[in-house]
Protein backbone atom coordinates (compact mmCIF):
# COMPACT_ATOMS: atom_id res chain seq x y z
CA UNK A 1 0.00 0.00 0.00
CA UNK A 2 1.39 3.18 -0.88
CA UNK A 3 2.12 5.65 1.98
CA UNK A 4 -0.43 8.30 1.34
CA UNK A 5 -3.19 5.73 0.63
CA UNK A 6 -3.12 4.09 4.33
CA UNK A 7 -4.85 5.89 7.06
CA UNK A 8 -2.86 8.03 9.62
CA UNK A 9 -2.49 6.90 12.99
CA UNK A 10 -1.38 9.60 15.81
CA UNK A 11 2.44 7.90 15.57
CA UNK A 12 2.57 9.94 12.10
CA UNK A 13 1.68 13.15 13.61
CA UNK A 14 3.59 15.60 15.62
CA UNK A 15 3.28 18.15 18.23
CA UNK A 16 3.62 20.64 14.66
CA UNK A 17 0.51 18.88 13.76
CA UNK A 18 -1.00 19.80 16.70
CA UNK A 19 -3.16 23.63 16.37
CA UNK A 20 -3.27 23.79 20.41
CA UNK A 21 0.77 23.95 19.53
CA UNK A 22 0.51 26.45 17.34
CA UNK A 23 -1.88 28.84 18.59
CA UNK A 24 -0.58 28.50 22.03
CA UNK A 25 3.38 29.21 20.59
CA UNK A 26 1.86 32.20 18.46
CA UNK A 27 -0.10 33.28 21.39
CA UNK A 28 2.79 34.01 23.41
CA UNK A 29 5.32 35.40 20.74
CA UNK A 30 2.45 37.71 20.18
CA UNK A 31 1.88 38.28 23.96
CA UNK A 32 5.63 39.23 24.46
CA UNK A 33 5.38 41.68 21.67
CA UNK A 34 2.88 43.57 23.34
CA UNK A 35 3.85 43.70 26.59
CA UNK A 36 6.83 44.66 25.30
CA UNK A 37 5.10 47.84 24.28
CA UNK A 38 2.72 48.20 27.33
CA UNK A 39 4.56 47.96 29.71
CA UNK A 40 6.08 51.04 29.11
CA UNK A 41 2.82 52.28 30.67
CA UNK A 42 3.25 49.86 33.82
CA UNK A 43 0.07 47.17 32.82
CA UNK A 44 0.41 43.57 31.45
CA UNK A 45 -1.12 43.01 27.87
CA UNK A 46 -3.81 41.32 29.88
CA UNK A 47 -4.09 44.40 32.04
CA UNK A 48 -4.43 46.30 29.27
CA UNK A 49 -7.28 43.86 27.50
CA UNK A 50 -9.47 44.23 30.73
CA UNK A 51 -8.99 48.12 31.28
CA UNK A 52 -9.65 48.87 27.06
CA UNK A 53 -12.56 46.15 27.79
CA UNK A 54 -14.32 48.00 31.08
CA UNK A 55 -13.64 51.52 29.17
CA UNK A 56 -15.78 50.25 26.35
CA UNK A 57 -18.64 49.25 28.35
CA UNK A 58 -18.36 51.14 32.08
CA UNK A 59 -20.20 49.71 34.93
CA UNK A 60 -20.23 46.31 33.25
CA UNK A 61 -20.48 42.76 36.05
CA UNK A 62 -17.89 40.83 36.63
CA UNK A 63 -20.10 37.82 34.92
CA UNK A 64 -20.25 39.72 31.62
CA UNK A 65 -16.93 40.55 31.96
CA UNK A 66 -15.69 37.21 32.26
CA UNK A 67 -18.01 36.17 29.83
CA UNK A 68 -16.66 39.11 27.06
CA UNK A 69 -13.08 37.58 27.84
CA UNK A 70 -13.53 34.15 27.89
CA UNK A 71 -12.69 33.88 31.62
CA UNK A 72 -13.36 32.21 34.34
CA UNK A 73 -14.58 34.64 36.80
CA UNK A 74 -12.53 33.22 39.87
CA UNK A 75 -9.36 34.13 37.08
CA UNK A 76 -11.07 37.74 36.20
CA UNK A 77 -11.29 38.43 40.03
CA UNK A 78 -7.38 37.39 40.32
CA UNK A 79 -6.45 39.45 37.11
CA UNK A 80 -8.37 42.34 38.59
CA UNK A 81 -6.73 42.84 42.14
CA UNK A 82 -3.75 44.44 41.04
CA UNK A 83 -5.66 46.61 39.09
CA UNK A 84 -8.03 47.82 42.08
CA UNK A 85 -4.93 47.49 44.43
CA UNK A 86 -3.10 50.05 42.04
CA UNK A 87 -6.62 52.92 41.76
CA UNK A 88 -7.24 51.82 38.25
CA UNK A 89 -10.75 49.76 38.83
CA UNK A 90 -13.15 50.41 41.16
CA UNK A 91 -16.05 47.97 41.74
CA UNK A 92 -19.08 49.01 43.29
CA UNK A 93 -22.24 46.67 44.37
CA UNK A 94 -25.02 47.74 41.54
CA UNK A 95 -28.07 47.65 44.19
CA UNK A 96 -28.91 45.90 47.34
CA UNK A 97 -30.84 43.47 45.62
CA UNK A 98 -27.90 42.23 44.11
CA UNK A 99 -24.42 40.95 44.51
CA UNK A 100 -23.40 42.26 40.98
CA UNK A 101 -20.29 44.19 41.25
CA UNK A 102 -20.18 46.78 38.48
CA UNK A 103 -16.44 47.82 37.13
CA UNK A 104 -15.60 51.05 36.17
CA UNK A 105 -12.20 52.76 35.48
CA UNK A 106 -11.26 55.03 37.60
CA UNK A 107 -9.14 59.05 36.57
CA UNK A 108 -6.23 57.16 37.25
CA UNK A 109 -7.04 54.20 34.67
CA UNK A 110 -8.74 56.73 32.38
CA UNK A 111 -4.65 58.41 32.06
CA UNK A 112 -2.85 54.66 32.25
CA UNK A 113 -5.26 53.34 29.62
CA UNK A 114 -4.70 56.26 27.16
CA UNK A 115 -0.80 55.73 27.98
CA UNK A 116 -0.85 52.44 27.15
CA UNK A 117 -3.02 53.00 23.78
CA UNK A 118 -0.41 54.93 22.36
CA UNK A 119 1.80 51.72 23.13
CA UNK A 120 -0.52 49.47 22.30
CA UNK A 121 -0.96 51.04 18.88
CA UNK A 122 3.38 50.50 18.46
CA UNK A 123 2.52 46.97 19.04
CA UNK A 124 -0.23 46.48 16.53
CA UNK A 125 2.01 48.38 13.96
CA UNK A 126 4.89 46.03 14.76
CA UNK A 127 2.72 43.37 14.54
CA UNK A 128 1.13 44.22 11.35
CA UNK A 129 4.05 44.93 9.82
CA UNK A 130 5.56 41.21 10.19
CA UNK A 131 2.70 39.50 9.55
CA UNK A 132 0.83 41.79 7.04
CA UNK A 133 -1.73 44.10 7.49
CA UNK A 134 -4.01 42.13 5.36
CA UNK A 135 -3.55 39.07 6.83
CA UNK A 136 -3.54 40.34 10.08
CA UNK A 137 -7.56 41.33 9.53
CA UNK A 138 -7.87 37.72 8.61
CA UNK A 139 -6.31 36.29 11.36
CA UNK A 140 -8.23 38.45 14.11
CA UNK A 141 -12.01 37.95 12.04
CA UNK A 142 -10.82 34.34 11.96
CA UNK A 143 -9.81 33.90 16.07
CA UNK A 144 -13.10 36.17 16.98
CA UNK A 145 -15.15 33.99 14.85
CA UNK A 146 -13.81 30.75 16.88
CA UNK A 147 -14.54 32.39 20.05
CA UNK A 148 -17.70 33.73 19.17
CA UNK A 149 -19.10 30.26 18.48
CA UNK A 150 -20.40 28.89 21.47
Amino acid sequence: MHKYNRQMTTQDLSYLDCNCFAIRQAARFVSQLYERHVSQAGVTAAQFTLLAAIHRRPGVTMADLADAMVMERTTLVRALKPLQRDGLVTAAQQDASTRAVALSLSDAGKKTLGEASLRWRDAQREFEDKFGRERAGELRKSLLELTSAE
